[in-house]
């Protein structure tokens, strides 16, 4: 998930508005970002829905836009 943070903050989101919209904690979107967590699938859903991306884009470390 390491470029979860990347692509939040290009939408626009603070940690707490997208935890939010996904019904999630701060505190779970902040373990991700860092690494020390993973969300499950359905949460990887989640979030690429709400943030327009793709699954493979907030997975891929070599992603760049």
């Amino acid at each position: 998930m390491i470029r979860l943070r990347e692509i939040r903050m290009k939408c626009g989101f603070t940690q707490k508005e997208l935890a939010k919209k996904i019904s999630v904690s701060t505190n779970c979107i902040s373990m991700w970002e860092t690494g020390d967590r993973n969300p499950s699938i359905s949460m990887l859903k989640k979030l690429a829905e709400v943030l327009g991306c793709t699954a493979d884009k907030l997975l891929d470390t070599e992603w760049r836009e």
